[in-house]
């Protein structure tokens, strides 16, 4: 079992991590540790490489975007609470490719391969909903809604942010014909 305090520092390395990234693209693991406010030793005990930290910070940006579904389905149609997943989706995505020289072709890879399942849980559920109440196309698949929203990274790093537009395109195509 983990110490209250372990977990505590744990996630207060994980958040000062996720604004490093997001402000300079490669923070040291000094940078971080001092943001966090811990030592180096408490840094490295819980991420050994400045890789294994993007990774876990990625990790828990994708769980956190996974536990959002059942909150949205709560408040929103399904096609609007898919619309706005899929948006913080992809710009988590389009942040995981920023992560440049901190993640090595490898580490892109595991990351995709242990968050491949539970994004596809999460858009299996989004559009269960909406077949549910007759809104999305009862063939529509989540690999499918994965693999074309997949570019939707690109677009949203041009100098006009054209996600919005394209993915409004894909939830037309998910209506009932």
């Amino acid at each position: 079992m983990v110490r209250s305090d372990a977990r505590e520092n744990r996630a207060r390395i994980l958040a000062a991590a996720r604004e490093a990234f997001a402000e300079d693209g490669a923070p040291s693991m000094n940078q971080v540790a001092q943001r966090a406010g811990v030592g180096a030793g408490t840094l490295y005990r819980n991420f050994p490489t400045r890789e294994a930290l993007a990774l876990a910070v990625y990790q828990d940006e994708v769980e956190r975007i996974v536990g959002t579904v059942p909150e949205l389905l709560a408040g929103l149609t399904p096609l609007e609470a898919l619309r706005q997943w899929t948006l913080v989706l992809v710009e988590a995505m389009r942040r995981k490719h920023g992560l440049g020289d901190a993640l090595s072709p490898s580490a892109h890879q595991t990351i995709t391969e242990q968050t491949y399942g539970p994004v596809i849980a999460a858009i299996t559920e989004l559009l269960d909903a909406g077949k549910k109440t007759g809104t999305i196309r009862e063939d529509a698949e989540p690999g499918d809604f994965l693999q074309l929203t997949g570019a939707l990274w690109r677009a949203a790093t041009s100098p006009v942010d054209r996600a919005p537009y394209l993915l409004a395109l894909i939830l037309d195509g998910l209506r009932p014909r």
